[in-house]
């Protein structure tokens, strides 16, 4: 992982076995501002799919009175403000931009209802490494907790035990697999699709690549995740592989929703 020096440097960078961990400190200034109120927005957001959604909408409203209704419809939208949201884009948008991974849905469209929170895992894609097409699950963070490592990484709702969970369960995988094939078909991202899930039978059920990201308002500090990654490496199977990065921010969590919004200050 060799992030563009403007936006991040590499704090640490270690590997045992099939795991690695990385941490990178984001660089304030002009290259973050950017990544925040592009990348970032666009995958909290979800403005590929808003676009489409609101032209379909322009298109039925065919009169002044139903235009001004539509209007009141789009202004309505409740603008998400959580700091963990804003952490889940992050992680998207960096795995996205620094290691060729594709995310076919943007699960913002399955919320129901404004401020929810989705059951199962944060991350679910696929990874193109060597002409290879491997899926992608994996599990995000975000913490200011001066611990190291912070609590998020302990315990049953901890980042571990949901990686190795991700690589154990097949009941979870099921489901997953369930979920993600009707967003697949008739897209793009069936051949995508189509050729993780052929790899991932030939191979046992073990042709995964996991993923943990640790969003932090801390220093870098390569202990919250050494003792993790050695856990893992000694419980996953090749050719899963895991990678756990920490994202060191130049702001506060609590600022992420006005980063992602307009910037900096």
């Amino acid at each position: 992982m060799t992030p563009d020096a403007a936006l991040a440097n590499i704090s640490y960078d270690c590997h045992d076995r099939q795991v690695s961990w990385h941490g990178v400190g984001m660089v304030d200034g002009d290259a973050f501002d950017s990544f925040m109120t592009n990348d970032v927005a666009s995958r909290l957001h979800d403005e590929e799919g808003a676009k489409e959604f609101e032209a379909h909408l322009r298109g039925l409203a065919t009169t002044g009175f139903a235009r001004a209704s539509l209007e009141t419809i789009l202004a309505a939208e409740v603008p998400e403000e959580r700091d963990w949201a804003v952490g889940e884009a992050m992680a998207e948008a960096y795995l996205g931009r620094e290691l060729d991974i594709t995310w076919p849905w943007n699960m913002k469209r399955d919320k129901r209802t404004p401020k929810a929170s989705l059951p199962g895992t944060d991350l679910v894609g696929f990874e193109v490494k060597d002409n290879v097409v491997r899926l992608v699950l994996g599990e995000v963070k975000t913490s200011s907790d001066i611990d190291t490592p912070p609590n998020v990484m302990n315990g049953r709702s901890g980042m571990t035990h949901q990686i190795d969970n991700l690589a154990s369960n097949l009941g979870l995988i099921n489901q997953l697999l369930k979920w993600l094939w009707p967003r697949c078909k008739g897209t793009a991202h069936e051949a995508s699709f189509n050729a993780a899930i052929a790899l991932f039978f030939d191979s046992g059920n073990k042709a995964v690549a996991l993923f943990g990201v640790l969003v932090r308002d801390t220093r870098p500090n390569e202990l919250d995740l050494k003792t993790r990654g050695q856990s893992l490496a000694g419980t996953l199977q090749a050719p899963t592989t895991c990678q756990l990065v920490a994202i060191y921010l130049p702001c506060a969590i609590t600022d992420l929703p006005t980063r992602a919004s307009r910037g900096g200050s």
